[in-house]
Order: structure tokens, then sequence, then C-alpha cells
């Protein structure tokens, strides 16, 4: 007996492997060679080709296509109808399976509903992008990103709330993280004992 749940109305391949506690909700399809970690939520109509890698405790909402090369590692979230590409230029009469992309979404990133996130990107660990915005290029940690094209706004805590960085450093003010920023890019910051 699977030691996870599908709905009926999906369809799981042979070959296709899912993990302990994780959940698929109706009308989806787990293609052979598709790889999904522990406590997972499949909404409605997802689809999960061969190939993919989905970490643990990765949340994908209803109408949401992953596609060979993608890779989503742990505490992903992926917002409503959001659209994953794998190749930069299709034709419907030319094959480009040998030209498929990786994209990679990094521990802790968001992306929100109907985003596209174009093939070949690194979404950084707790980036967040929000909903109806176009990533067309690698976007670093913790970076908010909107727009189309999407472009860093801000910067987010990895608990989800927006952060506000003053003169290199920023505090959240709901779980009180601190953070530093040098040069475009922002790390937690680390407590030195005194």
């Amino acid at each position: 007996m699977a030691d996870y749940f599908a709905h009926e109305s999906s369809y799981i391949d042979d070959g296709a492997r899912i993990g302990r506690g994780t959940k698929i909700w109706h009308f989806c399809h787990i293609m052979p060679g598709a790889a999904i970690g522990e406590r997972c939520s499949l909404g409605q109509n997802v689809v999960v080709m061969p190939g993919t890698r989905i970490g643990n405790n990765v949340k994908i909402q209803n109408n949401v296509s992953i596609y060979e090369g993608v890779v989503l590692e742990d505490d992903v979230f992926c917002g409503p109808s959001c659209v994953f590409t794998n190749v930069l230029n299709p034709r419907s009469h030319v094959s480009r399976k040998d030209e498929y992309r990786q994209t990679l979404v990094k521990r802790g990133g968001s992306i929100g509903a109907n985003a596209t996130i174009v093939c070949g990107v690194t979404l950084g660990e707790f980036a967040f992008v929000g909903a109806g915005a176009v990533v067309t290029s690698d976007v670093p940690a913790y970076a908010l990103m909107v727009g189309v094209p999407a472009r860093r706004v801000g910067w987010m805590c990895q608990c989800g709330e927006r952060l506000h960085v003053t003169g290199g450093k920023g505090r959240c003010e709901r779980c009180d993280s601190a953070y530093e920023e040098r040069e475009g890019v922002l790390r937690p910051s680390v407590l030195r004992p005194s």
C-alpha cells in the first residue's frame, strides 16, 4: 500500500517515485521518472513530467506543469497557474528535446499566481516572485521580484515578510531575523558572541 495519497482521478505512472505523506489531488498526472519528496501537496490538474525532481514539503497549487528540466528544492511554493518553460525558442514542427534547459528553484522559493519562469534560470533561496511576473534571468536569494520582465524591488525574509533594509542592515518585523546587504547580495546576519 502506498504511503502517500492520490485522488482516484489522478494518474500515477509506473516508475514515478513519491515520498511519504505527499497528497496528490484531482486530475493530476505523475509521469515515469518523476521524483517527488515527502509531505508535498499537488493541487488539482498538476502535471509532473519525467526527469523532474521535487523536494520535500513543496506546495504546487492548481494548474501547474512541472516540465523536464525543472528542479524544485525543499519548501518551494508554486502559486496557481504559474508557468515553467523548458525550451527558449519552441516550434511545433522542430524537435528541441535535446535543448531542454534546467530551471532550479532553490530551498524556500515562492512563485506567485500566473508568474512565468523562463527556462535556464536559478531562483535563489527564499526568493519571492510576485503574481504575474515574468522571470528571464537568475534571481538572487531573498529577492522580491515583480513585473514584466521581472526586476528586484526589495528583499524578503525567509518567513515571507518584506524586509526594510537601510544602511545595509535589515530586521524582520515578524520573526526578528536579521540580515545584511552587501554588493547586491542579502544574507542572514551571523550573531557573534560578545
